[in-house]
């Protein structure tokens, strides 16, 4: 396989950058662009639950930004200033963990005898070709990649072409900020229920994951301006509209990454309110948008759930 031949350094950049974005994304199309510096929307991606003796914050993530997109907004700062305790989606520290590196990458590669385009047809190989010409990248360094795992790995490669980088998105900000002030962490899924949940698609979805995400990168840039700028404006809707675009045809994905874990974590966020520390959530912002999405689920529960 052409990815071991990469030298020891390449190699461990190449994973680590996967391995970091795998468990943050959402879809593929997940991408975002510089923040402006224009005067500060009167709403964020930002809602909040109150009960008589607590507060749980919901807090919609970008998954990746550029540096300038700090200070964050005045009211998500308020937020975690008064959180004595954040949720993630999983446990980020966990994710450079030797061991769950190796267990990526097995589930992410094809075993000996197999490759990649012996399972995928011509006209997604035409596509992927082109897309990698444009990244002055052979295509024999990504032969043994299964069709998920290439489809993170090009949407990292992409972000990171394009300036983006996990290590400025809301979550790794918000976690390592609850670090170095000792907050109580938590968090709504394990690492390798997560790991799972791309790996263990059938071959027709992860088919279908990459294709879609190679159509999605065609207008990356595009996508992304319109992005940020509904995500910084709190405008759900927009956001909404823009981010689900990649779902259109493919109900199975939607429901295996998205409706079916908001409804778990409902669950979960229930357990939260009433309690006597008030709690920022923080997840990838398609989970709490949408006509299935945590806000709507909890305002179908009787539950008052304000934008802030």
């Amino acid at each position: 396989m052409a990815y071991y031949l990469m030298d020891r350094q390449k190699r461990r950049r190449v994973t680590a950058f996967v391995i970091c974005f795998l468990f943050l994304v959402v879809v593929a199309a997940n991408l975002y662009a510089q923040q402006s510096e224009e005067t500060e929307p009167s709403k964020s991606c930002l809602w909040v639950v109150e009960t008589t003796s607590n507060r749980v914050f919901l807090m919609g993530s970008l998954h990746v930004l550029k540096s300038s997109a700090y200070p964050l907004a005045a009211e998500i700062g308020r937020a975690y200033a008064s959180s004595q305790r954040l949720v993630f989606e999983t446990d980020i520290g966990a994710m450079m963990d030797a061991a769950i590196q190796a267990k990526m990458l097995e589930l992410g590669v094809y075993p000996a005898g197999q490759d990649l385009f012996q399972n995928i047809s011509e006209g997604t190989r035409k596509d992927l070709d082109n897309k990698l010409k444009k990244l002055g990248l052979p295509p024999a360094y990504f032969s043994r990649f299964k069709p998920w795992f290439l489809a993170v790995t090009l949407t990292t490669l992409e972000l990171q072409r394009l300036g983006f980088n996990p290590l400025y998105g809301i979550d790794i900000h918000f976690y390592n900020k609850a670090k170095t002030d000792e907050k109580e962490l938590a968090y709504l899924e394990s690492v390798e229920y997560q790991m799972n949940l791309l790996g263990s698609m059938t071959a027709s979805d992860q088919k279908s994951f990459l294709n879609q995400t190679l159509k999605d990168l065609e207008i990356s840039a595009q996508l992304a301006d319109d992005m940020m700028a509904a995500w910084q404006n709190g405008d759900a809707d927009k956001l909404y509209e823009l981010l689900f675009k990649s779902f259109e045809g493919h109900p199975g994905i939607e429901d295996r990454l998205l409706t079916q874990r908001n409804k778990d974590w409902i669950l979960k966020i229930e357990e939260m309110l009433g309690k006597s520390k008030n709690t920022m959530v923080i997840v990838g912002a398609g989970h709490l948008i949408g006509p299935e999405g945590i806000v709507e689920l909890l305002r179908q529960k009787g539950y008052t759930v304000k934008q802030k």
